[in-house]
């Protein structure tokens, strides 16, 4: 048997329960994260599209390390998820962008219009994000106490957090 990890070693609700997975009763989920006994969390397990913020892991990390309270938690989801759904949406213009370039090649003459055009999709597209990421930065700013916005602050300088 394969002694990588797998769901089946993951701690189970009761191990969760009784204390994260023998580590005493005394240890929370806070303390459980700080060990490293997680997996893929931040980010770093497919939930998010690998661009900017995303919404479930990257969530869950700055939950944990913001120290948000649930109501700070439900609106930061609600941000999160507008900017994923921008964020999808300037996917879906890059690929049309890229695929009206590709047609501006193959015809018998190059299709100058159609490459303006899909130069300036993308162009409209970049200023979109600019203006989403902005709102969602008002809005988290608006949304945390100082202290948390000088760690979020922190966590984007370092790279630890990324845009």
């Amino acid at each position: 048997m394969c002694r990588s990890r797998h769901w089946a070693h993951a701690p189970h609700r009761s191990e969760f329960e009784s204390g994260f997975a023998g580590a005493g009763p005394e240890m929370g989920w806070r303390e459980y994260f700080m060990r490293g006994r997680h997996r893929g969390f931040g980010g770093h397990g497919g939930d998010d599209d690998g661009g900017g913020f995303g919404v479930r892991r990257p969530l869950r990390f700055l939950a944990y390390k913001l120290e948000l309270d649930e109501k700070q938690v439900g609106e930061l989801a609600k941000i999160l998820d507008e900017l994923k759904t921008e964020r999808a949406q300037i996917a879906v213009d890059d690929r049309r962008s890229l695929a009206d370039f590709a047609e501006s090649l193959s015809g018998e003459a190059f299709d100058s219009a159609r490459a303006t055009a899909a130069g300036e999709r993308r162009v409209v597209s970049a200023q979109r994000l600019r203006d989403a990421v902005a709102k969602a930065l008002s809005q988290i700013h608006a949304l945390l106490n100082p202290e948390q916005r000088g760690r979020l602050a922190y966590m984007i300088r370092t790279g630890v957090l990324g845009l």
